[in-house]
């Protein structure tokens, strides 16, 4: 007999009748999010008008990435506009999920440094701050990954093909940016001359606070030629190829760089710097001086003022030459004195650093700054200068220490140092965990904190629990809130009141429950989308993020291994099913990176299709992870793999938003991880592996990879099966490189940490076993988020780095009587 229709089941039959001969879905999604998009119009222009009348400070965060997702959702539930829409939707026989699906992910960022810019605005909007995020209008965005026999294949990600209904193009506030030219030292004073201008056209998305009716800024920039770009000395027939010239202007927006981690000293990505740069300071100074204050407006003129009303905060070193572009403003165009410009670039700067890996600090060649910004070079010289002068008279006669704390780096090729263009333009330096703001102290940066300690911060990162709990997980969401009310959401601090219910069986049920219908929707989600059948009763073990040496899938390969090697010698035994996924993109050009997906693939092909194995493992590589696929698989988690070199990852922000959806932690003591063992309490993370001093140790003594390899059998017998070709038996030398890098140049000690490792998760999947005890230590996790909310992040940065105060009292709606 055939099983009566659910509610869900009839629902996505109406959708299906009802977009049948009808005008593209892709229509009705356009309809809802430009309906949805009228109830953000005015609040945003009620906002600014606010802003304009208030004149409070302002910050502007820059940055080159804002890994957004999709728009749609998130302000539904930000504008408390979901149940409405569900119900509007579900009347015209639409299905909202269908629609939602349509949105593109605005894909404007690599990972966790966009990222974490995404949740910032979120959270800026939620405090009522002042605050505008200024970044690159990339037409083509992260790329779309495929994976084609087991191989990484890269396609661009055309995400405005359909247009973008989050955004209004604003062309009365285009700017000129200037490139190339010369410079011109005259009696009136420096002039760069000569220059190649490229427009700077801006897009602004709103970014909505949470439920205060606040709506802030994202301007976005687009690279447009001038109309007479290459148009003056054409010859005959010449009018044609100057007109497609245009291209080489516009090119500057045309697609982000799509490193993580790692610096590419490209001429185009410099000019994205100075671009983005260049046309936010001149909106900063423009809103700064046609500003109104009470009943009168006026034009502001001293600018010695300006760190009292605004507020940079560079986001990595992309957007360094902010400093540099700044004191040309001031002095060139503004005419201050040098010293006086100086002290107002210093107060208005704050350098985030996100980094301590030497291959991701950028170093740009002064050659290629001599030719793109020769003015700017002169002032990064003069900068120079007067900060070795103050370095000479404190430490006199200390060479060594001139040299390691110059802006230039003197070599085969000179180099500009940005990082340290950064701290010393900067009036706040901070990390983004504890433990990476005390490595930046005590290692990288020593010099400059021995120099200005006061500049140092710590300011560990958050993430937002609008997009991250609640919009993704609404399920887990109303379990809490039916606990704790629904506050908990503007302040998560609260989530310790859940300590209370850590034994209470019916929490401890509904909890579980929801873990598991979440596992059951992404098993059909796979089912659908990748045609992979997996076990939602089994453990699922992710970890999914960029693929890079230092965050050690190949460590989680390893013990893949282990564990198929261990089932098949003992099959009868009672093992605890599991699903291990692995995702993440890896760069185009890191050739280590895309071996390690072709691994995990073909370790994959073995595993799975071995019938002694069964159900017991299944291996999974999640094709083309981005923010949509990242809100569906973190519910879903059990176990979340956070494994990088102690001393490595600066932060993570993925490690939070598992803790916070229900998964539990296997971990080394590495970035935020730290604290997230501190706030649950250790016992309730899997903790393993090297301690940072313990890497330090095995630095200073050398780390001897083949030790391990001829000590450990079943360490011995894995690497034996990649190099003997037993996951790629029509290529057995497929791997030869990674076995050599593993053997002889592993930066990141892998085998150093493996045996910790697999008892490690052995105790992970001992505990798999019992649900409560399980559960309950999901329960104290979940407890412990409150300090990884980035409303807690934003609201230091706010006190301690820009002198602003902020608050969740709401403003008046634009529909508001009052």
């Amino acid at each position: 007999m055939a099983k009566p229709l659910t509610d869900q089941d009839k629902r996505k039959q109406i959708s299906v009748r009802g977009l049948a001969g009808v005008e593209n879905v892709r229509d009705y999604y356009f309809a809802l999010a430009n309906t949805v998009r009228d109830h953000l119009v005015g609040r945003w222009i009620r906002t600014q008008q606010h802003y304009y009348e208030k004149d409070p400070k302002r910050v502007y965060y820059l940055s080159l990435e804002f890994y957004m997702g999709r728009t749609l959702q998130n302000t539904m539930v930000n504008l408390a506009l979901e149940n409405a829409c569900d119900e509007a939707t579900y009347q015209l026989g639409l299905d909202m999920e269908e629609l939602q699906d349509i949105e593109e992910d605005a894909g404007l960022g690599n990972g966790g440094l966009g990222r974490l810019a995404a949740c910032f605005l979120d959270s800026m909007a939620s405090l009522g701050l002042a605050a505008y995020g200024y970044g690159i209008r990339y037409e083509f965005g992260i790329f779309n990954q495929k994976i084609s026999d087991g191989w990484q294949v890269e396609e661009a990600d055309d995400w405005l093909r359909y247009g973008n209904p989050w955004e209004k193009a604003r062309p009365e506030y285009m700017r000129p940016v200037h490139f190339y030219g010369r410079v011109e030292h005259t009696a009136e004073g420096v002039k760069w001359v000569d220059t190649q201008v490229v427009l700077a056209l801006p897009y602004d998305t709103p970014v909505p606070g949470y439920r205060n009716n606040i709506v802030n800024t994202m301007r976005l920039w687009s690279a447009k030629a001038p109309c007479d770009f290459n148009l003056k000395d054409f010859n005959v027939g010449g009018y044609i190829q100057a007109v497609l010239d245009r291209n080489l202007a516009e090119n500057i927006s045309r697609v982000l760089y799509p490193n993580d981690n790692f610096f590419e000293g490209k001429e185009l990505r410099l000019k994205q710097e100075y671009f983005v740069v260049a046309a936010t300071l001149q909106d900063i100074i423009r809103r700064f001086k046609a500003s109104k204050f009470g009943s009168t407006e006026f034009v502001r003129l001293d600018l010695s003022t300006l760190p009292d009303k605004v507020a940079i905060q560079l986001n990595d070193t992309h957007p360094a030459l902010a400093i540099p572009e700044l004191m040309r403003i001031l002095v060139d165009i503004e005419k201050l004195s040098w010293e006086k410009a100086w002290d107002i670039v210093v107060r208005t700067c704050a350098y985030t650093n996100h980094t301590v890996l030497p291959e991701a600090l950028e170093r740009w060649p002064v050659d290629l700054f001599q030719n793109l910004l020769p003015r700017h070079l002169e002032i990064i010289y003069e900068i120079n200068r007067r900060h070795l002068e103050r370095i000479t008279k404190l430490y006199p006669g200390d060479v060594d220490r001139m040299r390691r704390m110059s802006l230039i780096e003197e070599g085969d090729v000179k180099k500009i140092n940005m990082a340290h263009l950064c701290i010393v333009g900067s009036h706040a330096v901070n990390g983004v965990a504890r433990i990476h703001s005390e490595i930046i102290k005590n290692t990288v940066f020593k010099d400059f904190y021995d120099l200005d300690p006061e500049k140092f911060q710590n300011k560990t990162n958050g993430i937002t629990p609008r997009r991250w709990l609640v919009m993704c997980n609404p399920g887990l969401a109303e379990v809490i809130a039916e606990r704790i009310g629904e506050d908990y959401i503007r302040d998560l601090d609260q989530l310790k009141k859940l300590l209370d219910f850590v034994d209470d069986d019916v929490f401890i049920q509904d909890v579980a429950k929801v873990k598991q219908e979440n596992k059951m929707k992404f098993a059909a989600y796979l089912e659908e989308h990748y045609k992979v059948k997996i076990n939602p009763r089994s453990m699922f073990d992710v970890q999914v993020k960029r693929i890079h040496e230092y965050k050690r899938q190949l460590l989680n390969c390893l013990h893949i291994i282990t564990l198929y090697n261990r089932i098949r010698k003992e099959p009868s035994k009672s093992w605890t099913p599991r699903t291990i996924m692995i995702g993440g993109k890896a760069a185009p050009g890191y050739h280590t990176a895309k071996m390690i997906i072709k691994l995990i693939t073909s370790i994959g092909d073995i595993v799975n299709n071995d019938p002694v194995v069964g159900e017991r493992l299944k291996v999974i590589f999640l094709e083309n992870y981005r923010v949509t696929l990242a809100e569906k698989v973190i519910p879903a988690a059990d176990l979340s793999e956070q494994i990088s070199t102690a001393g490595t990852e600066a932060s993570g922000t993925g490690n939070m938003k598992f803790m916070l959806n229900g998964a539990l932690t296997i971990g080394t003591m590495d970035g935020a991880n730290v604290e997230m063992a501190e706030e649950a309490g250790e016992e309730n993370l899997f903790i393993f592996g090297m301690r940072v001093d313990d890497v330090e140790a095995m630095d200073k003594k050398g780390y001897d990879a083949v030790s391990y390899y001829n000590r450990i059998p079943e360490l011995k017998q894995a690497m034996d099966q990649i190099s003997g070709g037993f996951f790629s038996p029509a290529q057995p030398d497929l791997f030869k490189d990674l076995i050599n890098m593993l053997m002889h140049h592993d930066r990141f000690k892998v085998f150093a940490d493996y045996e910790d490792y697999i008892k490690c998760q052995e105790k992970v999947s001992a505990l798999y076993k019992n649900p409560k005890e399980w559960t309950k230590m999901v329960i104290h996790n979940i407890a412990g988020c409150g300090k990884f909310s980035s409303d807690r992040t934003i609201s230091q940065y706010a006190r301690e780095i820009w002198g602003m105060e902020p608050t969740l009292e709401k403003i008046a709606a634009p529909d508001d009587p009052r």
